[in-house]
């Protein structure tokens, strides 16, 4: 597929370039991950230093000043940082899943859209979202977009506004006079457009998923955004958006395992009639880190096989076939990745005895961090999908969860 991207003045960092400058910056981020979950600690430092890195910036073509990464750089990027914190990588979702949308779009105004917010993030922009809403039908919108002179006005509420508390600009959606949705995008500070720190699950605590109320908020015409999703045809961004919850999820199970070779190294000693004087050296301890170990690389290895097949279909043109296929690719990664977070997650306590579940330690963070991840999408749903597809050759649904 052949696009036209502005050339820019601002310099090229290569993906190599980005990694290294991850390196320096998760560590730091990774060290409070354990401490800021369990005193409700909202991590705005972490998610800004990862914008003013550039980090958001690995998709963006190489001819707007970003990095030209592939979605397989993008994922194993978004791995490493689920693996020192998954709510800094979940709450990153809606801003990487914004610059699939730029590039898919084939509006009218795509390529003015494209050079206006990837100049943003180049500028360190972070985006957050207020899409989905409670009460009515999975799915349904009530939130109401009306005209006001030459602009419009918003009132309605929303939840699960993932990452929108660190953000600088907020996307959602509401039914205009019509009943049809209308996008928009909003700066954070706007009169009106409140953000409240309440969303109260088990897990993913700071991925400030909480409640979005529009009271009344201006929306500027400039502000609309052209909407690209047609009914009953999937867009490359779905799959794409699907395969990041898998990258947190294969995140969560590495940082289990690198919890789980601190506690056994620093903390754990044998029980009585162990035949180790150390607990690294006890057999069971190291077949429970070996199996946390082996699920850590199964869920890495196929969130990135996905990645691949979506990178696959962007060769291809956006194909149907391969964008199908896709599809699959990144269920079957779902499925994967879920149950080996949660089996990592779980196995962490083999590797020591009570002192294991010290709140000191949170290592119950990893599994209520999984479990909540996998909900997002129930797995099952998944697996029939995949198995459809390899009996009957359906695809999956184009529900927007696929």
């Amino acid at each position: 597929m052949n696009r036209l991207f502005a050339v820019t003045e601002h310099p090229v960092t290569s993906v190599a370039e980005l990694n290294t400058l991850a390196d320096r910056l998760l560590p730091d981020i990774g060290r409070g991950a354990a401490q800021r979950e369990r005193d409700r600690l909202l991590p705005f430092e972490a998610v800004a230093q990862i914008a003013k890195a550039g980090l958001f910036t690995t998709r963006i073509p190489v001819r707007y000043g970003g990095s030209g990464g592939s979605v397989k750089d993008v994922i194993a990027l978004l791995i490493r940082i689920a693996s020192v914190d998954s709510n800094v990588a979940q709450a990153l979702r809606p801003g990487f899943g914004f610059v699939e949308g730029l590039l898919a779009s084939q509006t009218d105004d795509a390529e003015a859209e494209r050079a206006r917010w990837f100049e943003r993030y180049l500028q360190g922009a972070v985006i957050g979202n207020a899409g989905w809403e409670v009460g009515g039908a999975n799915g349904s919108i009530s939130a109401r977009i009306v005209r006001d002179g030459e602009h419009y006005r918003v009132t309605g509420n929303k939840y699960y506004s993932t990452g929108s508390l660190y953000a600088d600009w907020v996307s959602a959606v509401a039914l205009d006079e019509d009943d049809q949705p209308v996008s928009f995008i909003l700066p954070r500070q706007r009169q009106g457009l409140e953000l409240l720190d309440d969303f109260d699950s088990m897990g993913q605590r700071l991925t400030a998923s909480g409640t979005t109320r529009l009271n009344n908020v201006q929306v500027l015409a400039e502000e609309i955004r052209t909407r690209t999703v047609e009914e009953g045809k999937r867009t490359i961004v779905t799959p794409f958006l699907q395969l990041f919850l898998a990258a947190v999820q294969a995140g969560i199970a590495r940082n289990a395992l690198n919890d789980a070779v601190a506690f056994a190294n620093e903390h754990a000693r044998p029980i009585k009639h162990s035949s180790a004087t150390r607990s690294v050296d006890d057999p069971y301890v190291e077949l429970s880190v070996g199996d946390i170990s082996a699920r850590a690389f199964s869920a890495e290895a196929v969130v990135l096989h996905a990645a691949e097949s979506i990178d696959r279909a962007w060769a291809g043109g956006l194909d149907p076939s391969l964008v199908d296929q896709a599809a699959v690719d990144v269920a079957q990664a779902q499925y994967i990745a879920a149950e080996s977070a949660l089996k990592a997650a779980e196995l962490v306590f083999d590797v020591g005895g009570a002192s294991t579940t010290g709140r000191a330690h949170n290592l119950d963070r990893h599994w209520r961090n999984a479990r909540t991840v996998a909900n997002h999408n129930p797995r099952h749903w998944k697996a029939a999908a995949v198995g459809s597809w390899q009996l009957k050759g359906t695809p999956p649904p184009t529900s927007g969860l696929f």
